[in-house]
C-alpha cells in the first residue's frame, strides 16, 4: 500500500501514530504482567546478563563489521564514515520486545523460566537503549550529565506512579468496579495519564521550578511503569483482557507502518549487508547470550532456548538508526540494510520460538564435549521407592504438590519431581519432595530417575506447554519403564484422550472440564443462595488462593 507499491498511502506518516499506540499497548501490558518477585527471585543471572550483554554485543559488533570491511565486503555502505560499525554494534544488541512477548503471550509461557528472563533481559535492553539514544548527539564527546538526567526522569516518574497507584488509584477502582467498560476506560486513562507526565516532565519541572533539566521520558518507557504500578491491583487480569484485544490490532498497525516505510534498496548490496546483518545478530545470540546466561547460573537448555528466542532486531534499534541518518552519523543505504534485517529476523523469529528446544538438543552432543553440560542426573538408589512422581513442573504440579503436602504432609519424602529446569528445584526441594533433573522423553532418564519405583505416575503439562514431547510419548515410556504403575496423564483436546488410553493411561483428564465441573458447583449453589456458605467451606477446607504458598 505504500509508496514503493501500489502508492494506495503516499505518506506512512498518517499511520505511525496509530501503529505507534501498539507498542504503547504491549508495553502497557507487559507492565501489567510483569511479576517483580519472580524477576527478582532471577537476580544473579539477570542483573549480570542484563549489564553486560548490551555492551558486549556492540563491542562484538564493531569487531565484526571491521573485519568485513577488511575482508572486502560492504564497500561504500560500511567504508563511509567512521560510526557505521559502532551502529552495528547497537544494532546487534537488542530484541525485539513487541515480537518475543507477543510469542511468550500466545504459547502461554510467559511465566516459564525462559520467559522470565527473556522479559527482564528486554527491558534491560530498553534501558540500554534510552542511554544510547541519550548519547547520540554528543556521540564524538559522551556526556554523562543527559545520561543521568534521563534515569533521573524514569525515577521521577515511577515514584509519582508508585504513589498514585497505591493511595489514590485503588479508590477510583473500586467506585467503578461494578462496571467493565469503565475499567477499561479508567485503566487506559491511566496509561495515558502517566505517558503525558511522563512526555512533559520538562515543561512541568520548568513552569514549577523554572528549570530546564531534559528529564521527559518516552511514550514507551511511560507505558512500561504505567502498568508494573497497577500489576498489583485485583482488575489487572480484567484489563489485561480488555487492552490485549486492542493491543493486538494497533500491533498488526505497527507493522503495515513499517512495511509502507521499508524503502527500495537501491543495489543488491543493500541487501547482502542485511544478510550479513541477520548472520551476525544469530552469531551474537549463540556466542554472547547463551555464554553469560549458563555461566551466570541458567541451565544449559534454558539459556539456548533464551538466547535462540531473542534471535532477533529490536524496533529500538530502527530508532537508533533513524537518529543516526539524521544526525548525518549513517548513510540512509545502511539504516535500509537495518530494515531489511529487522524484517528478515522477525519473519525467522516464530520459527526460531517453536524449534529453540529442538535446536538445543541437536546442539547437545556440541555442547558436552566443549564443556557446556547439562545438569548431572542423580540416580534413584536401590531402596529407593515413591508413591508419586510427578514428571514436569508447571502450574497444576505446583498446585499439586501444595495439596499433596497439606494434606499427606508424611508423604512428601516419598514425592518424586523429575523436570529440566533447576532452577525450580529448591523451592520443590524445600517442600520435602525429592526434585531430579532429567529430560521426560528419555526411557532412560525416567529409569534412572527411579520412575520404575513408583506406585502413581502423573503428567500435568499440557502438551503446549511441554517441550520437544507429548503426553502420549510420556505415557509410552513411563508404561515401558513401570509396567504396574497407575498412570495419570492430560488431555488438551476432547479426541486426545482415548488416544491416551490406547498409550497405556490408566486415567485422563482434561482441564477444562475439571474446571467446568468446579463453576458449574459453584453456579449451583449461587442459584440456590449458598454462594458464600459454599466459598467458606472451600477456603475453611484449602484455604484462601491467595493464602497459598506454592512454587510457582
Amino acid at each position: 500500500m505504500g509508496p514503493v507499491g501500489a502508492g494506495l498511502v503516499t505518506e506512512p506518516g498518517n499511520i505511525e501514530t496509530i501503529a505507534e499506540l501498539g507498542l504503547i499497548f504491549l508495553l502497557y501490558l507487559i507492565g501489567l504482567e510483569i511479576d517483580i518477585p519472580k524477576l527478582l527471585a532471577s537476580g544473579r543471572i539477570l542483573i549480570i546478563t542484563g549489564l553486560v550483554q548490551y555492551p558486549l554485543c556492540v563491542v562484538f559488533g564493531v569487531v565484526v563489521t571491521k573485519l568485513v570491511i577488511a575482508a572486502g565486503i560492504g564497500g561504500e555502505l560500511l567504508a563511509t564514515g567512521t560510526y557505521a560499525p559502532v551502529y552495528i554494534g547497537f544494532v546487534l544488541a537488542a530484541s525485539s520486545t513487541l515480537l518475543v512477548v507477543k510469542l511468550f503471550q500466545e504459547s502461554h509461557q510467559l511465566d516459564t523460566e525462559a520467559g522470565r528472563i527473556s522479559v527482564g533481559l528486554l527491558i534491560f535492553q530498553d534501558i540500554w537503549a534510552i542511554v544510547v539514544i541519550a548519547i547520540q548527539p554528543n556521540v564524538d564527546a559522551p556526556e554523562i550529565g543527559p545520561i543521568l538526567l534521563s534515569f533521573t526522569g524514569i525515577t521521577v516518574l515511577a515514584l509519582l506512579a508508585v504513589l498514585f497507584a497505591r493511595y489514590i488509584i485503588p479508590i477510583g477502582f473500586r467506585w467503578i468496579a461494578k462496571t467493565p467498560e469503565v475499567i477499561f476506560m479508567a485503566a487506559l486513562s491511566w496509561c495515558f495519564i502517566v505517558i503525558f507526565l511522563g512526555v512533559n516532565l520538562d515543561v512541568i519541572v520548568h513552569a514549577v521550578l523554572g528549570l530546564d533539566l531534559h528529564i521527559a521520558v518516552g511514550a514507551e518507557m511511560g507505558a512500561l511503569i504505567a502498568g508494573a504500578t497497577i500489576a498489583s491491583l485485583p482488575y489487572s487480569t480484567e484489563i489485561v483482557g480488555k487492552v490485549g484485544v486492542m493491543k493486538d490490532f494497533f500491533v498488526t498497525l505497527f507493522f503495515i507502518g513499517l512495511g509502507m516505510s521499508i524503502p527500495a534498496p537501491e543495489s543488491y548490496s543493500v541487501l547482502v549487508l542485511a544478510c550479513i546483518l541477520v548472520v551476525m545478530a544469530l552469531l551474537a545470540r549463540y556466542l554472547l547470550f547463551f555464554p553469560l546466561l549458563y555461566y551466570a547460573g541458567l541451565d544449559r537448555r534454558n539459556a539456548m532456548v533464551t538466547s535462540t528466542r531473542l534471535a532477533q532486531i529490536s524496533e529500538f534499534s530502527l530508532v537508533i538508526g533513524f537518529l543516526g541518518v539524521q544526525l548525518g552519523h549513517i548513510t540512509s543505504n545502511l539504516n535500509s540494510s537495518f530494515i531489511f534485517a529487522f524484517v528478515i529476523t522477525a519473519l525467522l523469529t516464530p520459527a526460531l520460538f517453536r524449534k529453540a528446544d529442538a535446536i538445543h538438543d541437536k546442539l547437545g552432543a556440541l555442547l558436552e564435549r566443549i564443556g557446556i553440560k547439562e545438569p548431572v542426573e542423580k540416580a534413584a538408589g536401590d531402596e529407593e521407592s515413591y508413591n508419586v512422581a510427578i514428571l514436569g513442573f508447571h502450574r497444576v504440579a505446583s498446585s499439586l504438590l501444595h495439596d499433596l503436602g497439606h494434606k499427606h504432609p508424611g508423604m512428601m519424602s516419598r514425592v518424586l519431581v523429575v523436570d529440566f529446569n533447576v532452577n525450580l528445584h529448591s523451592g520443590i526441594a524445600t517442600r520435602g519432595a525429592v526434585v531430579k533433573y532429567g529430560d521426560l522423553s528419555n526411557t532412560d532418564t525416567l529409569h534412572h530417575a527411579g520412575v520404575d519405583k513408583a506406585r502413581v505416575i502423573v503428567c500435568t503439562i499440557p502438551d503446549d506447554v511441554l517441550k520437544g514431547t507429548t503426553n502420549r510419548q510420556i505415557v509410552k515410556a513411563a508404561r515401558h519403564v513401570n509396567p504396574d504403575a497407575i498412570i495419570i496423564a492430560n488431555a488438551i483436546e476432547l479426541t486426545e484422550s482415548k488416544k491416551l488410553y490406547e498409550a497405556g493411561a490408566d486415567f485422563v483428564y482434561l482441564q477444562r472440564i475439571e474446571a467446568a465441573r468446579a463453576v458449574g458447583v459453584a453456579i449451583e449453589k449461587a442459584l440456590a443462595g449458598e454462594i458464600g456458605a459454599h466459598r467458606s467451606a472451600l477456603e475453611e477446607r484449602e484455604g484462601e488462593w491467595h493464602a497459598r504458598n506454592e512454587v510457582l
